[in-house]
C-alpha cells in the first residue's frame, strides 16, 4: 500500500505539468478551434528562459545561497521566463497564425506544425543538441510519519502551483472583463466583434497566458528533472494535448484533471508493468473513454452554428 500511495504521488505531480501545458491548448481551441501543435515546444522554450535565467544569476553571484535567495532565484526564473516566452508566442500568433485565421482549416495545422519545427531546430542550432543540466535546487525530503512514504520537497511545490494557477486562471476566465471577452468570442467571433470586443487582442492575450503556463510549466519541469533538451517539447507536448482532450477540451478543471489522469497512468503502469508501454497505457486509455464519452470528461458536445 505504501508503494502505491508513493506512485500515486509522483503521478500526481507529472500530472500537474502536463495539466499546466494542457490549459494552453484547451484555450487556444476553446476560443479560435485550433490545436496550437507547437505548444509543447513553447513548453521546452519556457525551459531553456528558466535554465539561461539560472546560468546569468550564477555567474554573476559565484553561487545561489540556500533559503530566501534559493527561492528568490525560482521565483525569478519563471517570471523571466513567463516573460520572455509570451513575447515569443505573441509574435507567433501575429506573424503566422493571424494571416490565416479565415482560410480552409488545414492550413493553421500545418503552419503549427511547422512553427513546432522551427522552434525546436532553433534551440538545437543556439543551445546545442546536448541535454543541458543544472544542479539540483532542492534535495529536501520529508517523510509521512509512521509509514515509509516519501515526499520531496519539489512535488510540493509543483502541486501546489499547480493548484494556485488554475484557481487564479478559473478567476481570470470567470469573473474578469477579459475572461468574458475570451468566453464571448469562444460563442461567437464575429457577434463578440459587433459587440465592441477587440477579437484580435483578446485572441493575442489568449496566446500569451497560454505560454505563460507553459513557462511556469518548462520551469517546474527543469526544477523536477535537473536536465533539459531541445528535443524535450514533443513528448510532454503530445501527452498533454492527450490530457485536454481528455479531460474535455475547452474546459480548465478539464484539462488538468486529464493531465493529473495521464500522470497517474503512467507512473502507476511504470510501477507495476513494463515501462517500454506506458505511453500505449496512457493513449490506450483515452481511446476508451473517448468511445463512450466523446467530448470527454468535462466537455460539452460542439454544438454547429447555422
Amino acid at each position: 500500500m505504501e508503494y502505491f500511495i508513493q506512485q500515486v504521488i509522483n503521478g500526481l505531480t507529472l500530472g500537474s505539468i502536463y495539466g499546466l501545458i494542457a490549459i494552453g491548448y484547451t484555450m487556444v481551441y476553446g476560443i479560435i478551434g485550433m490545436i496550437n501543435f507547437a505548444h509543447g515546444d513553447i513548453f521546452m522554450l519556457g525551459a531553456f528562459m528558466a535554465l539561461i535565467v539560472f546560468l546569468a544569476v550564477v555567474s554573476i553571484l559565484g553561487s545561489v545561497p540556500v533559503g530566501l535567495a534559493l527561492f528568490l532565484m525560482i521565483v525569478l526564473m519563471m517570471v523571466v521566463a513567463m516573460c520572455l516566452t509570451s513575447l515569443w508566442s505573441w509574435t507567433i500568433e501575429r506573424v503566422a497564425y493571424r494571416p490565416l485565421r479565415g482560410s480552409f482549416r488545414l492550413a493553421p495545422l500545418i503552419t503549427a506544425i511547422g512553427v513546432s519545427i522551427a522552434l525546436s531546430n532553433f534551440v538545437q542550432v543556439t543551445q546545442g543538441p546536448r541535454n543541458k543540466p543544472i544542479p539540483q535546487l532542492i534535495n529536501s525530503n520529508f517523510t509521512v510519519f509512521g509509514t515509509g512514504i516519501t515526499i520531496s520537497l519539489k512535488q510540493i511545490i509543483i502541486i501546489v502551483v499547480t493548484s494556485v494557477l488554475l484557481a487564479a486562471f478559473w478567476y481570470l476566465v470567470n469573473r474578469t472583463s477579459l475572461g468574458r471577452a475570451q468566453r464571448a468570442c469562444e460563442q461567437d467571433r464575429k457577434m463578440a466583434a459587433l459587440l465592441g470586443i477587440n477579437v484580435d487582442r483578446t485572441i493575442s492575450m489568449t496566446f500569451v497566458m497560454g505560454a505563460a503556463l507553459a513557462a511556469v510549466a518548462g520551469t517546474l519541469y527543469l526544477m523536477y528533472y535537473g536536465v533539459i533538451s531541445f528535443s524535450d517539447g514533443f513528448i510532454p507536448g503530445v501527452k498533454a494535448f492527450t490530457a485536454a482532450v481528455l479531460g474535455g477540451i475547452g474546459s480548465l478543471p478539464g484539462a488538468v484533471i486529464g493531465g493529473l489522469l495521464i500522470g497517474l497512468i503512467e507512473a502507476l503502469w511504470s510501477a507495476y508493468f513494463s515501462i517500454d508501454y506506458k505511453d500505449v497505457a496512457a493513449f490506450s486509455i483515452l481511446a476508451i473513454v473517448l468511445i463512450f464519452m466523446p467530448s470527454g470528461i468535462l466537455g460539452r458536445p460542439e454544438v454547429e452554428k447555422v
